[in-house]
C-alpha cells in the first residue's frame, strides 16, 4: 500500500502545507495504515463463521457499543493495538440493522478535503484488505465502476463545475467533468436531456456483509475481542466523573473506555453518561431489483443530481434509491418501515423523481411490469455538518464513533483507526477535524 502517495494526492505537492488537514492527520494515517499491515509471514487462514456468545468477559481495556460494520472496524484496530475488547451487540447477529441496509458504495466526490482524506485511507485498506486484516484470499468484491452524477440543469452543471475545481484544488485531479454528449459517449444508458456531467472511476462499491464479517472475523482471530450477541447496553458505571464499567443486560464489565458505535441508537446509549449526541434520524429506503436485462451490468453509479435518485448494478439487476428532501427526524426503531410509494416514485417514469428521468431504459422494466422487487430501509444519523462524530467526550472514557450521515461504509475504516488513535494517545483531540466537540461548520452540501 503505497500510503506515502495516497496521501499527497490529497493537497497537491505545493499546497500541502496550507491545506486544511492537518499533517498530524497525515502522519497519524501514514504511520497507523502502516502499522496494522501484517507481514505475509503473519498472515491468518481466514475462519468462515463468527463465534458469538451472550455472557461477556467482566473485564477489558475496552467496551464498544453496537455491533455493526463501525463498532466491527474499532474493534478490528483497537485489537491491533493490543487493547482486550468486548462488544455489545443488543441484537441476535452482528451486522443486521443499518449496515445491510446500506448500498455498500465508496465515493472521493466529497464537498471538503477532510473527509476525501477519510475516505481515501478507507478505500485503501479496502483494496488490500486481505492483506490488512490477515485473511488469505478473503475477497470483499470490490467494484470501481465510478460515480457518475448527472444534470438536466444548466445552472446545476455550472455547480458541478465549481465544485470539480475546488475538488482538484485539494488534490483529487482524477474527477473530471463531462458535457451531456461525452457522458453519452461513454455511458450509452444517459439520457439525451443530461447536460452536464461528473465523474470518478475509482469510485464504486462493495459487499458490505463481507466486508464486516471480515472485519470481525480479523478481531476476533487475534485472541483479543469477544463479541456478545442480545447483550444489551443499559448504563454507565462512572466514578469521579469516569467511566468505569459498562453495564448490559448480561452483566457488567469493568473497563477504563468505551465507544458508542450503535449507528441510530448512538444517542439514547450517550444519554445513560449524561452526554448529548447530535443526531437526527432519517429514513432511508432501498429498492432491490434483481435479473434486470435492461441493466448494463458494467455501468457507474448513476445520480440525477437535480433529484437525488440513483441505482447501481447489481445481483444482474440493480439497487435503486433516492434522497427525499424534507423527511422528518424519528426516534431510532430496530424495524424501519418501507413503503410501496418510494419504489413507484423511482420506477415510473410520470414521476418527476423516476430514475428514467437520466437513464431511459427503466422506461421499459415499468411498462414490462412483471420484473420482482423488494425494498430495505434504514436510518441515516446526521450530524449537525453531515460528518461523523469521533473521538472523546466530555466524559473521560467515553468515545463516539457515530454520526456518519450516510458515509458510513465509506469512512469506518479510517475513522475507527483514528477512534482508536484518540484512545491509545496517537493523536490529540486537537489533531483530529472530527472531533466531537468541534465548531460546527455549515457549508453547501453534495446531493448524496
Amino acid at each position: 500500500m503505497n500510503v506515502k502517495r495516497s496521501l499527497s494526492n490529497v493537497c497537491s505537492r505545493n499546497s500541502t502545507a496550507n491545506c486544511t488537514i492537518t499533517r498530524a492527520i497525515y502522519d497519524n494515517i501514514r504511520a497507523a495504515t502502516l502499522g496494522f499491515l501484517l507481514p505475509p509471514s503473519r498472515a491468518i487462514q481466514h475462519q468462515t463463521t463468527m463465534q458469538t456468545g451472550t455472557t461477556p468477559p467482566t473485564t477489558a481495556d475496552l467496551v464498544i457499543v453496537g455491533g455493526g460494520i463501525v463498532g466491527a472496524a474499532t474493534a478490528f484496530f483497537a485489537a491491533r493495538a493490543g487493547l482486550s475488547v468486548v462488544v455489545l451487540e443488543r441484537r441476535p447477529a452482528l451486522n443486521t440493522l443499518t449496515t445491510p441496509a446500506s448500498t455498500g458504495a465508496f465515493r472521493l466526490q466529497f464537498d471538503n478535503p477532510e473527509e476525501i482524506a477519510l475516505v481515501r485511507e478507507t478505500v485503501e485498506m479496502f483494496e488490500n484488505f486481505s492483506e490488512l486484516a490477515g485473511h488469505k484470499g478473503y475477497n470483499i468484491d470490490i467494484h470501481k465502476q465510478g460515480y457518475l452524477f448527472c444534470t438536466t440543469d444548466p445552472a446545476t452543471a455550472d455547480r458541478q463545475k465549481a465544485l470539480v475545481a475546488k475538488q482538484h484544488s485539494w488534490g483529487l485531479t482524477d474527477v473530471e467533468w463531462l458535457t451531456g454528449d461525452e457522458a453519452r459517449a461513454r455511458f450509452p444508458h444517459v439520457a439525451p436531456e443530461v447536460v452536464g456531467a461528473r465523474f470518478r472511476s475509482g469510485d464504486g462499491w462493495l459487499d458490505v456483509r463481507k466486508l464486516s464479517s471480515g472485519y470481525a472475523l480479523a478481531a476476533q482471530q487475534t485472541g483479543r475481542v469477544t463479541f456478545a450477541v442480545n447483550s444489551e447496553a443499559t448504563g454507565f458505571d462512572l466514578q469521579g466523573g469516569a467511566i468505569k464499567a459498562v453495564k448490559a443486560t448480561t452483566g457488567s464489565i469493568d473497563t477504563a473506555a468505551a465507544v458508542i458505535a450503535a449507528g441510530p441508537f448512538s444517542a439514547v446509549v450517550g444519554s445513560y453518561a449524561g452526554i448529548t449526541i447530535p443526531l437526527s434520524l432519517v429514513r432511508r429506503q432501498k429498492l432491490v431489483m434483481p435479473d434486470i436485462a435492461e441493466v448494463p451490468q458494467n455501468a457507474p453509479m448513476t445520480i440525477d443530481e437535480d433529484t437525488g435518485s440513483h441505482w447501481r448494478p447489481a445481483m444482474r439487476g440493480a439497487l435503486a434509491l433516492r434522497t427525499v428532501p424534507g423527511v422528518p427526524p424519528g426516534p431510532p426503531l430496530d424495524d424501519v418501515p418501507t413503503s410501496a410509494q418510494f419504489a413507484f416514485d423511482l420506477l415510473d417514469p410520470a414521476s418527476p423523481y423516476s430514475v428514467a428521468r437520466i437513464s431511459p431504459f427503466w422506461r421499459e422494466v415499468w411498462a414490462r411490469g412483471s420484473d420482482h422487487w423488494f425494498l430495505q430501509a434504514g436510518q441515516y444519523a446526521y450530524s449537525p455538518d453531515h460528518r461523523p462524530l469521533l473521538g472523546p467526550t466530555s466524559v473521560p472514557g467515553l468515545y463516539v464513533n457515530c454520526g456518519y450521515s450516510g458515509h458510513g461504509i465509506m469512512t469506518s475504516g479510517a475513522a475507527s483507526r483514528l477512534v482508536v488513535d484518540t484512545i491509545t494517545g496517537k493523536i490529540s483531540p486537537a489533531g483530529n477535524p472530527f472531533r466531537f466537540d468541534r465548531p460546527i461548520l455549515y457549508r453547501e452540501l453534495d446531493i448524496l
